[in-house]
């Protein structure tokens, strides 16, 4: 939280400079945290992620 702050505070005082490095800092924890970066997990199971529930094996537990 204190990059994201920095940022907040960089873009009040109109820093670009001081604005660029905090959101560098936003990006790594990001990628420290694994919200960004290649992915950490391999358990195998298909992405379904973006798919309409229809189309994936869990359809037959949302029909009406």
């Amino acid at each position: 939280m204190d990059a994201r702050r920095a940022v907040a505070a960089a873009k009040r005082s109109d820093d670009a400079k001081a604005e660029k490095a905090a959101r560098a800092r936003v990006h790594d924890a990001k990628v420290g945290l694994g919200e960004r970066g290649p992915v950490w997990w391999a358990d195998g199971a298909p992405d379904l992620n973006r798919h309409l529930v229809k189309n994936t094996p869990y359809a037959a537990e949302f029909e009406t």
